[in-house]
């Protein structure tokens, strides 16, 4: 089976020939790679290179475009910072008070280079795999947006103060992630993620009350599009997993940190499916083959055997390879 048949056909339930495998590994991938890790947030050539070199080596069921979480928000205005070999990081809020927030405004069109490089990976990933590989595009989460023009003390602040902006925000935030979700299926992506990491910073009332509906809005319309829909929202969920499943993503993402994925399972509905959780850190970094395998089976355990086999989050650069592909090997037992 190819990657993407293996990944879709396990999602309708039917037989597959190994679990599929979707380990999130961004600085991993520029490592292995040798690309200095400006250059795959920056250089679509160079994050395709890298994406697929660490696919091909450990027999990974997906590509992706995931490198760092400002695309949307430079384009929103953003100044971000990019260190030679090092993680992006923002100069400041957009918004230093809530009247500024309510001013701000989706971007026109995709031609940010931010934005017009995330369509050129897509397309660089079909032309390289066809439809062998699951090609995964991404957008922010209401909440990541928000929090990003704000700064996420302030954001949660105005959850209390100014719920009158969040709400407008989170308007706009929506209405732009459509759009650019759109234009990235229509470059050649099988499947849209969605990244609102943020949300598990919250309670379970702020979340449905401010940024749930959202996330639904925007699954439904990749849904529309004739794509599949993946949320993750790291750290501990177990509070949010099940409107996280009732957002009808059709992968949703569990962390290590949010504890056994066994009370959640029964709530997946049909063509829902797990991804994780195994600890990235002390599993998969600090473990051997032999206790990555171990976790690769409780997760099966955990989920009723409906759990697509990665770690709860990224992998970390300095993982031994060794561990990586036991992981892969993991998902053939």
């Amino acid at each position: 089976m190819t990657s993407l048949e293996r990944t879709v056909e396990f999602l309708r339930g039917g037989t597959v020939d190994r679990i599929p495998f979707h380990p999130i590994v961004m600085r991993f991938a520029a490592r292995h790679a040798g690309v200095p890790y400006r250059a795959f947030c920056l250089d679509p050539g160079a994050h395709i290179e890298a994406m697929a070199r660490t696919a091909e080596s450990f027999a990974m069921d997906w590509v992706n475009v995931m490198s760092d979480p400002y695309a949307e928000a430079e384009a929103y205005g953003m100044r971000i910072e990019y260190p030679e070999d090092g993680l992006p990081h923002e100069a400041g809020p957009l918004a230093l008070d809530a009247s500024a927030a309510d001013t701000i405004r989706a971007p026109r069109d995709l031609s940010h280079p931010r934005l017009a490089g995330r369509l050129r990976q897509i397309e660089g990933f079909a032309r390289r795999f066809g439809d062998r590989q699951f090609v995964v595009g991404w957008v922010e989460g209401p909440f990541a947006v928000y929090s990003l023009w704000r700064g996420l003390s302030e954001a949660c602040l105005d959850l209390y103060d100014n719920p009158s902006v969040v709400r407008r925000g989170v308007q706009v935030a929506v209405e732009f992630a459509k759009r650019f979700a759109e234009a990235q299926v229509l470059a050649g992506a099988h499947a849209i993620g969605m990244g609102d990491a943020v949300c598990s910073q919250i309670g379970p009332e702020q979340y449905r009350e401010f940024f749930l509906e959202g996330e639904r809005e925007i699954v439904a319309h990749v849904h529309s599009l004739g794509a599949l829909a993946k949320l993750h929202i790291c750290g501990n969920t177990s509070k949010l997993l099940p409107d996280m499943i009732g957002t009808g993503a059709d992968i949703v993402d569990v962390d290590h940190l949010a504890g056994s994925m066994a009370p959640f399972a029964p709530m997946l509905g049909p063509g829902q499916v797990f991804c994780g959780s195994s600890d990235p850190v002390r599993v998969v970094r600090d473990g051997n083959p032999e206790s990555v395998r171990a976790s690769v089976s409780r997760c099966r355990d955990e989920a009723l055997g409906r759990a697509i086999v990665s770690a709860g989050c990224e992998i970390p650069p300095e993982t031994d390879p060794a561990n990586l592909r036991a992981m892969a090997q993991a998902a053939s037992a």
